[in-house]
């Protein structure tokens, strides 16, 4: 590498790049933000609490899993919520995912937010791919109209943006954490096991 050549970490968007380019790239960014913000902590971790929010590290990873499956699958593509989700207690609790965390193991809570990524991820570029950002959503409004992908795409990133904001606070109460990026050479590792 040159003296003066800067190369990006691998999670940094592109400098300039297309409107997809930047779009993914800024959801990916907070993506990693905040797997970063989550990562390596044992229950104990991940069910922290600071003062009266009843919000944990936990619960904030198992809604965003959530968002990406509902997202994509069901507001993008019209199909009905699955995969890990076909059993659960939103029937009764709006809160479900943020509220039965508790009950999940940290490895458990990982693998939900990865796979829901890489599923994400997967139906993202190939939408991209096959018709773009402006093709419509699955998802109409009372009046007929339909959003269009770009408009989920910002919604994701708005749901990514606040929440990343929460895991920042939580996890410095953890063991500390801090900082807007993860480290340059920094990869997702999962559950703290020691």
């Amino acid at each position: 590498m040159a003296e003066n050549e800067w190369v990006s970490p691998w999670w940094e968007p592109p400098l300039a790049g297309s409107d997809a380019e930047q779009l993914v790239g800024a959801l990916d960014r907070l993506r990693t933000t905040f797997r970063y913000k989550v990562d390596e902590l044992d229950a104990d971790g991940l069910n922290t609490r600071i003062g009266k929010s009843s919000m944990t590290l936990g619960g904030l990873t198992k809604h965003l899993a959530a968002n990406e499956d509902y997202m994509f699958n069901v507001k993008f593509r019209g199909l009905p919520m699955g995969g890990p989700w076909v059993e659960n207690g939103w029937r009764d609790d709006n809160d479900w995912e943020f509220n039965s965390a508790v009950d999940n193991t940290p490895e458990e809570l990982y693998a939900l937010w990865d796979g829901a990524v890489e599923r994400s991820r997967a139906t993202l570029a190939a939408a991209i791919a096959e018709g773009g950002l402006d093709q419509p959503a699955d998802i109409s409004w009372p009046n007929g109209q339909h959003a269009s992908l770009r408009r989920l795409v910002c919604d994701l990133i708005e749901e990514y943006g606040r929440h990343t904001g929460h895991a920042d606070l939580i996890r410095e109460a953890v063991d500390g954490r801090v900082g807007e990026d993860p480290p340059r050479e920094w990869k997702p590792v999962g559950a703290k096991t020691s």
